[in-house]
């Protein structure tokens, strides 16, 4: 049995990419895309012609929905090829407008329900600010499903649980980036790697505090930088892998134990945490560390939104 195998049987795996083609091949149960994995795939001769017959179908009417119906035919594409779930990402620019996330989220899941799509096959994805969060609970209030993404600190992941919302990603690679960045030539490669890696430690406490205290938000650990990363998390309730990393796990026959286990959870003595907007605001202004990654990770998805519209106003 290989690696990727072995993952499978108490982690679901999830795919990390818009190439929807590249999909088959590993049997991943969901996917997830983001305008910088959207943007990507439509610089790709294959996908080109999904931007072409979007623009072409629904000219004249407003950017934003134009891009809207963009991600969901990405997304419509790639549920004709997983089993499961498709995430899709509310437009970056409204990470700190709670009332217009959850409106753009129910015109995503509208649009999507257009194409036949059961509401229960879509995660909106939506930035884990305080403003995000509290849209994400409206939702989830009305049946729609919510992915909290870019997710880097402890107090998000609590204020998520609080909401009850469907599923978080902290971003592994990312809290890595940061840690060796910030160590420079200090950084000690083999001190950090596996169970010591600082994105690692970050989800495994995440994963510890919910399943101490019965918290149904699914977690997903994503961004992995390598493999070290992901064998560290087996156990963990989803991970979203790239391509180039699910196929060095399926070409590894070596062993891959599990590692994250509920009923050790369960034993051990944590003590509950809660958090009101304030307390959130001010545990993340104390974290340098996800305070400017949240940042920049927001500044980025932006950039590539904006991209996107560009070539759909050239199209």
């Amino acid at each position: 049995m290989n690696q990727l195998d072995a993952l499978k049987q108490f982690t679901t795996v999830v795919a990390d990419t818009g190439d929807f083609k590249q999909l088959a091949q590993f049997k991943p149960q969901d996917a997830t895309t983001n305008p910088s994995l959207i943007l990507k795939a439509v610089g790709m001769a294959d996908y080109r012609h999904l931007l072409q017959e979007v623009v072409d179908r629904h000219r004249g009417e407003p950017l934003d929905a134009i891009m809207d119906r963009l991600l969901v035919r990405f997304g419509c594409e790639i549920l004709s090829v997983v089993p499961g779930r498709v995430s899709t990402e509310v437009d970056a620019r409204l990470s700190f407008d709670a009332d217009a996330t959850f409106t753009r989220a129910q015109h995503i899941i509208d649009l999507y329900q257009g194409e036949g799509i059961h509401v229960d096959r879509v995660l909106i994805k939506v930035a884990a600010t305080w403003e995000g969060i509290q849209a994400a609970a409206r939702l989830e209030k009305k049946g729609i499903h919510t992915n909290l993404t870019l997710l880097f600190a402890f107090c998000q992941a609590v204020a998520c649980g609080q909401a009850k919302v469907q599923l978080i990603s902290p971003f592994v690679g990312r809290i890595y980036d940061w840690y060796k960045k910030s160590a420079g030539a200090a950084w000690d490669e083999a001190a950090n790697a596996g169970a010591n890696d600082p994105g690692v430690l970050s989800v495994r406490r995440i994963y510890e505090h919910y399943k101490k205290f019965g918290i149904r938000t699914e977690i997903m650990g994503a961004s992995f930088r390598n493999v070290g990363q992901i064998q560290a998390l087996a156990g963990c309730d989803l991970l979203t892998i790239s391509p180039e990393l699910l196929a060095t796990l399926a070409g590894s026959q070596a062993d891959l134990p599990r590692v994250l286990e509920p009923a050790a959870a369960r034993q051990l003595d944590l003590a509950p945490v809660h958090y009101d907007e304030a307390g959130f605001r001010f545990a993340l202004n104390e974290d340098a560390m996800a305070t400017e990654k949240l940042a920049e990770g927001i500044r980025a998805f932006c950039a590539d939104a904006v991209k996107l519209e560009k070539l759909l106003l050239a199209a």
